[in-house]
């Protein structure tokens, strides 16, 4: 593998680290603007050196780095949702193989505030959340679930009482025994009650409720079509809950001006301090502790799946950041011994 060559080598279609990496500093480069040096310096740090192993097959697989964890930080956003996707994908099959389930994809909503009030809000949708899931309708129905948090960032300059606004929300993936359709079934009129009830609103908010189900009817398929189109769309709900609450796109807008963005970055940075993002309840939660999985929150984002795991690796190969051509550069390329 030559040092100098065009193709880059880093990016396979799913993981493309050169442009991570470059939006990361560019994250870094706001943080500075904003007078935050020490998180700049800390983000502008992230993965600037990455080991490979290279197998027999071309495969590269990531070996050693190191990730700052801030929870604006592209990169580590990044290996943050691939790790959720995946150990969600984990304890959803588990919990199918265990149960006969049914999947409910909600979202629940409050109006938009202001980037002071902002923490708060945060704070009163968490224990709004444990509320609503403590209520006998509710804990009686939902045999477990996954929940993310989600901030986004109002940029339509169209719309000016809502503009520069902040949006929080939750998307959370609901197991429910296939009784609950016809014994213990919540209407989405429902939900609204009970998420006002729970967060102790006094207008009702935007919920949004579907039954994670193939577009086609399931009764015209065969059991095994059936099967696999039901994985599928499960799969997808995995998907969409898994992507982590804060995207860097939502951060760093090229549309708005460079002193918004920065006053966007440092709010989220307050605002999510010390906050849990995600969380598991019921028989998810259970099944994730006895899969042994670690907090993809806060845990390693060194190895986040499988396909991380090393195998039969022949080649070390190193990568190191260039600012100056604002890529990776592959700087050593040597054979590893094999282990019999």
């Amino acid at each position: 593998m030559q040092n100098n060559t065009n193709d880059d080598v880093l990016q396979d279609g799913k993981r493309d680290w050169n442009g991570k990496k470059r939006r990361s500093m560019n994250v870094a480069r706001h943080f500075s603007l904003g007078g935050r040096e020490k998180k700049a310096e800390k983000v502008s740090g992230c993965a600037d050196r990455l080991s490979f192993k290279q197998d027999s097959s071309g495969k590269l697989t990531l070996h050693q780095t190191w990730f700052c964890k801030s929870r604006l930080c592209p990169m580590c956003n990044w290996r943050r949702s691939m790790k959720i996707a995946y150990q969600n994908k984990l304890v959803v099959e588990k919990a199918n193989e265990r149960e006969n389930l049914q999947w409910i994809f909600l979202t629940l909503t409050v109006r938009n505030t202001d980037a002071q009030e902002l923490p708060e809000t945060l704070s009163e949708l968490s224990k709004g959340f444990y509320r609503l899931f403590k209520y006998k309708r509710v804990s009686s129905a939902v045999k477990g679930y996954f929940r993310a948090l989600e901030v986004t960032r109002n940029a339509d300059k169209d719309n000016p009482e809502w503009y520069g606004t902040y949006h929080p929300h939750y998307h959370v993936l609901i197991a429910v025994r296939p009784s609950y359709f016809k014994k213990a079934y919540i209407k989405q009129a429902d939900w609204v009650a009970l998420w006002r009830k729970a967060m102790r609103l006094d207008y009702d908010p935007i919920v949004h409720v579907q039954r994670v189900k193939p577009k086609a009817e399931l009764d015209d398929m065969t059991s095994y079509e059936a099967d696999v189109k039901r994985a599928i769309a499960e799969q997808k709900a995995i998907l969409e809950v898994s992507k982590y609450p804060v995207k860097d796109s939502e951060v760093i807008n090229p549309n708005q001006d460079e002193s918004e963005n920065v006053e966007t970055l440092l709010t989220l940075d307050d605002a999510l301090a010390f906050k849990r993002l995600i969380g598991y309840g019921g028989i998810l939660k259970e099944i994730h502790a006895e899969l042994n999985l670690d907090d993809a929150e806060e845990g390693n984002l060194l190895n986040v799946t499988d396909e991380d795991e090393i195998a039969n690796a022949v080649f070390d190969i190193t990568a190191k950041w260039h600012i100056g051509l604002n890529r990776y550069v592959v700087t050593k390329t040597a054979r590893v011994t094999e282990e019999n």
